[in-house]
């Protein structure tokens, strides 16, 4: 026969297992969600990629984009999401100013690729740190996306953890933490390849085409 405190015991361990699968669940699905968004190629993703292989303030880059990424997904996760909605002009302010941000620092890679003939990282041009935190910054949050994407639909997937909003959101932040330093330190495995001047061309033409074609896109 089984005792009463024996029974209780049991199912405290089911509890206690089906419990912490489920906050697993929602670590995962998280994750999952957060790496899902990031790993599309975009504007902020290529500037993280220029800075890795300048090797200029990469941990501040990363950092930046990192935190930011972190705030967007908790104002998601505690509802923010609903000021969003209701106060669309937020998004059409950010989508007008973005654009305008775009094709300006478009047009600096253009310039950039014309003019360049430095071979490596150290002879490129320097920014200050206050310039790339302006720049990281206005990559994110001058982003019509982030706040569609980011806000948004990261609030709304996690409706359904009601009770490990935290967990979730803490997977989705992690996934963009792994996927700032990684990209912004991993991006050094490339430079054998940006050993010539011509290299360097290709990729400023390739950033300003892709920051003008998102311009384009925001506006139209």
């Amino acid at each position: 026969m089984i005792l009463p405190s024996t029974l209780i015991l049991i199912h405290a361990h089911i509890s206690s297992a089906i419990y912490g699968h489920f906050n697993m669940t929602a670590f995962l699905y998280g994750l999952g969600i957060g790496f899902s968004l990031i790993l599309a190629i975009g504007a902020q993703n290529a500037f993280v990629l220029k800075q890795g292989l300048k090797r200029q303030h990469v941990f501040w880059v990363c950092l930046v984009c990192a935190l930011s990424d972190s705030v967007l997904i908790y104002l998601g996760v505690i509802g923010f999401s609903q000021i969003i909605v209701s106060f669309p002009m937020i998004v059409i302010l950010a989508k007008y100013f973005g654009a305008l941000f775009l094709l300006l620092y478009g047009a600096k890679h253009f310039y950039a690729a014309l003019q360049s003939s430095a071979l490596y990282p150290s002879e490129l041009e320097n920014d200050s740190l206050y310039t790339i935190i302006g720049l990281c910054l206005a990559f994110t949050w001058l982003n019509p996306h982030v706040y569609l994407d980011t806000v948004i639909l990261v609030g709304s997937l996690s409706v359904q953890f009601s009770q490990q909003r935290d967990l979730f959101a803490a997977g989705c932040m992690l996934a963009s933490w792994l996927f700032f330093f990684a990209l912004g330190y991993g991006a050094r495995m490339l430079l054998p390849i940006f050993k010539s001047t011509r290299s360097w061309k290709i990729l400023d033409m390739i950033i300003g085409l892709m920051m003008w074609t998102i311009a384009l896109t925001l506006i139209i």
